[in-house]
């Protein structure tokens, strides 16, 4: 763990799948830290990233707490991306104190079990064909391809470029571990549970009738905000969208420290 930014209010970076925090969210500690300010913990939980730590999603929320608790940085402006959504969910609803704003991009759902077995059955499925080199070299190829396209068609930064390829090289069997779990969370997680504290929740492109966008519809509207999506926003929102994450984290953090002030 290392922080960045030397007073404010603590923002608490989450990347979404299994993925480390380096690099995954090209600007943002930087840009937040010089405007407005604040303290921008990089970490990697346990059983992602560099972590050689092990750890699931069940107890991403405990440990995470445990984590703020022992450096005595909480509560914490909590953005996350994907699965690092649904960690910021689950740490706000175990321990709402620890949590003083929420940024959800394209969060993974928490709050409907078929989408949470979907997606856990999606990343077995893909974790095993992942196993045969033909299939992980095809794989991986597709994604970089896709990963360019998306690159070309937002004109993003050479960071966010970097890391949209970079999709191409995701270990499949760590990713599934890394989801295991999300359908028994869904199936206990409650909405009501949740604090009203500043937030944003943004949501990809997608079809008012796309039952992710119901789930994060619900998120927003339990958090008292207007559900958010920018045109083309892709799931990697975070990459396809940099000026609109990092001004809606801003808002958020700035919000925090008005309320934190008064």
């Amino acid at each position: 763990m290392r922080i960045v930014g030397e007073s404010g209010p603590v923002v608490l970076l989450l990347p979404g799948g299994a993925a480390g925090i380096d690099g995954f969210f090209p600007g943002l500690a930087e840009g937040l830290v010089a405007d407005p300010g604040c303290r921008v913990v990089l970490h990697d939980r346990p059983g992602v990233g560099a972590s050689e730590v092990e750890g699931s999603l069940e107890d991403a929320a405990d440990a995470l707490h445990d984590l703020l608790a022992a450096e005595g940085l909480g509560p914490v402006v909590a953005i996350g991306q994907s699965l690092g959504g649904a960690v910021a969910l689950l740490l706000a609803a175990a321990h709402p104190s620890d949590v003083a704003g929420l940024v959800l991009l394209d969060a993974t759902p928490v709050d409907d079990p078929a989408l949470g077995a979907l997606v856990e059955t999606r990343a077995e499925q893909t974790a095993r064909l992942a196993r045969v080199p033909l299939v992980a070299r095809a794989l991986g190829a597709l994604l970089r391809a896709s990963g360019r396209r998306s690159a070309r068609r937002h004109g993003v930064s050479p960071a966010a470029r970097t890391e949209l390829l970079h999709l191409g090289d995701t270990d499949m069997a760590r990713l599934a571990r890394a989801a295991t779990g999300i359908a028994a969370v869904a199936a206990t997680f409650d909405v009501a549970r949740l604090p009203r504290v500043p937030a944003a929740v943004v949501t990809a492109d997608r079809r008012a009738s796309d039952p992710i966008r119901a789930s994060h519809q619900r998120i927003a509207d339990a958090l008292g905000v207007p559900l958010r999506s920018w045109p083309g926003a892709e799931h990697a929102v975070h990459l396809t969208h940099e000026r609109e994450v990092l001004e809606a984290s801003r808002a958020v953090v700035r919000r925090v420290a008005e309320v934190q002030a008064s």
